[in-house]
């Protein structure tokens, strides 16, 4: 054999080499990214192939499973109440694929959890249809319906979450505008227009507000605020003047900031008096003089600064690092830099109603199995101690007056202790053009034998961007306050 040739014939012996290198790196290495890619149309075709397992609320399926017809996808995802549970199911769609509980627990909803194994295995040895398992949240339906039901009648863009401050449940989430996932479960061209129809809105109802999204927290941070200035000892007697006057001058500016209410009811005042009247001149003058490091570690203390999952992932609430003086100023009063989300602000809240004790908020209560055998069972976990429990109990009783004889009077509940805190977040480069958000956040104690326990802690959030309401209407007590109390009494009823 010629030279030419010999080179030929070696060139193309590396290259079959190479080739058989590439199979067998395919069909052994990449064998399950492949065979279990999204985009691989027998996956999908199996996805939809058989009923899904159900997300169940108080005992009952919100989710189901419909027989389609003219399509390689056997099955498309249904839901009750949509809208109301949207937040929570997030959706499941033939091609825009799964969110939320939907995406995050796929896997034991469609069946094919490795913990289901064996059961798979089984069925199809004996040829039965593969079956998915269920996911049953910690949701209250009363509890969710009353928040879900407030946002609506107000016709605002918004956010609900209620947790039980002993153990971290999630009892109602809600945000809206919300959408139906049941119009765009299915691959037909115009449940495609449908869902492009809903992405490209303006005021996003495919965005879930409770956990994705950040906000100044206003006036409810005020809580946060004065128990970081007990906890360090910079406030020792939450019934002593502090002294901070108004309008109250921002350190290294020329900028003063006044209140809602009357200069006598806020001049030199104490902190219990400053949270009745939501006083700004003397929370910032506490932030100041507690500082943004010791600020920051509190807020910390109480999940701030990082991502939560429950197990749907949450954005994370932000206090920054780098703050000059007016900046740790004005997070005293939840405005600067400081951002949050509205789980973030029910965390804040269970966790001074729970003593000072934050626990992790979750959302799935047990795993299960087709057979209705428990394959994982949620059980409490305590994030921090953010606080002690005579802080907590501090600002427990600041936030109690509030209820009873400041702001937050529209939370009462006849027979109920419970706390509260107002807020107004102004936003934007310039404010007097911008509709402030209005928050609220509160607890309710247990009456009777389990009194001084709080089942229960809600954040409310509201932006009255498209309301038609005048701007003096805008008010945590006024907007927030009645969804906060309707939540409450739906969880006290149970």
């Amino acid at each position: 054999m010629n030279r030419p040739l010999r080179h030929i014939a070696v060139f193309c012996g590396i290259l079959t080499f190479a080739l058989l290198l590439r199979a067998t790196w395919v069909q052994f290495a990449q064998n399950d990214n492949l065979a279990n890619h999204e985009k691989n149309r027998r996956v999908q075709i199996e996805a939809f192939s058989h009923p899904r397992g159900d997300i169940i609320v108080g005992g009952k399926s919100i989710t189901g499973s419909k027989k389609t017809s003219g399509t390689d996808f056997a099955y498309k995802r249904t839901f009750k109440e949509g809208p109301m549970y949207a937040p929570v199911t997030g959706y499941f769609s033939q091609a825009q694929g799964g969110t939320f509980l939907e995406g995050v627990h796929n896997g034991i909803l469609s069946g094919n959890d490795d913990r289901l194994f064996i059961k798979r295995t089984l069925d199809m040895l004996t040829g039965k249809k593969q079956q998915g398992g269920d996911v049953v949240t910690t949701i209250d339906p009363k509890a969710q319906k009353a928040a879900y039901r407030g946002l609506v009648e107000l016709n605002a863009k918004g956010a609900v979450v209620a947790l039980d401050p002993r153990t971290g449940k999630v009892l109602a989430l809600a945000s809206t505008p919300s959408y139906d996932p049941s119009v765009f479960a299915g691959i037909s061209r115009e449940e495609g227009r449908a869902f492009e129809r809903l992405r490209k809105r303006e005021d996003k109802p495919l965005s879930n507000r409770a956990l994705r999204e950040i906000y100044p927290p206003g006036s409810t941070f005020k809580i946060l605020t004065a128990a970081a200035a007990l906890e360090h000892g910079v406030v020792t007697d939450i019934d002593k003047p502090t002294g901070a006057r108004t309008p109250y001058k921002l350190p290294l500016s020329s900028t003063r900031i006044g209140n809602d209410v009357p200069d006598s009811n806020c001049d030199k005042v104490s902190v219990k008096t400053g949270m009745q009247w939501s006083c700004n001149n003397v929370f910032l003058d506490i932030a100041l003089k507690v500082g943004k490091d010791k600020m920051r570690e509190t807020a910390e203390k109480f999940g701030f600064n990082e991502e939560q999952f429950i197990p749907v992932r949450a954005a994370a609430s932000s206090y920054p690092e780098r703050l000059d003086k007016p900046q740790t100023a004005l997070t005293g009063m939840g405005q600067g830099s400081l951002t949050s989300t509205p789980l973030q602000m029910a965390m804040v809240t269970a966790g001074l109603a729970n003593d000072g004790k934050v626990m992790k908020p979750y959302l799935v209560e047990e795993l299960r199995g087709p057979d209705l055998t428990t394959i994982e069972k949620a059980e409490p976990h305590q994030l921090n101690q953010a606080v002690s429990e005579d802080t907590a109990q501090k600002v427990q009783e600041m936030m109690e007056n509030t209820v009873e004889n400041g702001t937050a009077n529209k939370a009462r509940i006849s027979g109920v202790t419970v706390g509260g805190k107002t807020g107004t977040a102004q936003h934007g480069a310039d404010v007097t053009d911008e509709r402030p958000y209005a928050w609220f956040v509160s607890y309710a104690k247990t009456p009777g034998d389990d009194a001084g326990e709080s089942p229960v802690a809600v954040a409310v959030f509201v932006d009255p961007s498209n309301m038609d309401i005048p701007r003096s209407e805008i008010a945590g007590g006024k907007l927030g306050a009645p969804i906060a109390k309707a939540v409450m009494e739906a969880v006290l009823e149970r």
